[in-house]
């Protein structure tokens, strides 16, 4: 039997395609931040709302490594973590997670697809006051974790790194190879 030398094409076309559908990177689910993991923290971490919270952040992640000031009457301390080009956050984006606390203390959160939130502000500890704040834009999936405030970034974010516009190219490029070969 002889095989047209347009369908082994088309067909390579479409096995290329699915090599790199299985290749790209999926949301994973979160299953814990660690302390060592945040941006900083805040202290008292006074009951504020989310405008107050978002101008928390931003002080934040103005502040160089390793360095602490004063803020609103709170104190802002930037961990030694290194984080590339950490967005704005912006209150007009936040979500505020109501759930009800499990008997361990802890809420569920869903972060949802990757980069839908940019920050996990976390309030912990009553009596003490320590608020943990974590950047969370590349992060997806579910976490358990005490009350907490989503921050999505400055500006509407796009929720993945551009490998859907590349496969979607390469798509359309697979396309007109075949469409061409086939109308020879």
């Amino acid at each position: 039997m002889k095989i047209n030398k347009k369908y082994l094409i088309v067909l390579g076309s479409v096995a290329v395609c699915a090599l790199m559908l299985a290749f790209t990177p999926n949301a994973h689910a979160v299953t814990n931040l660690n302390f060592s993991d945040a941006v900083g923290t805040v202290t008292p971490g006074a009951p504020a709302d989310e405008a107050a919270e978002a101008s928390y952040i931003n002080f934040m992640i103005a502040l160089g490594l390793g360095q602490s000031g004063t803020f609103d009457g709170q104190t802002i301390t930037r961990s030694n973590n290194v984080f590339a080009n950490l967005p704005t956050a912006n209150a007009t984006g936040a979500v505020r997670n109501n759930s009800p606390v499990n008997n361990n203390g802890l809420v569920h959160i869903d972060l949802g697809a990757v980069g839908t939130y940019s920050y996990l502000y976390a309030k912990y500890d009553g009596q003490n006051d320590l608020t943990q704040v974590w950047y969370v834009g590349d992060l997806g999936g579910e976490i358990t974790i005490p009350f907490d405030t989503l921050f999505v970034a400055g500006g509407n974010g796009v929720p993945d790194g551009g490998t859907t516009i590349m496969l979607l190219g390469m798509a359309f490029g697979s396309l007109g190879m075949a469409r061409r070969f086939l109308k020879k």
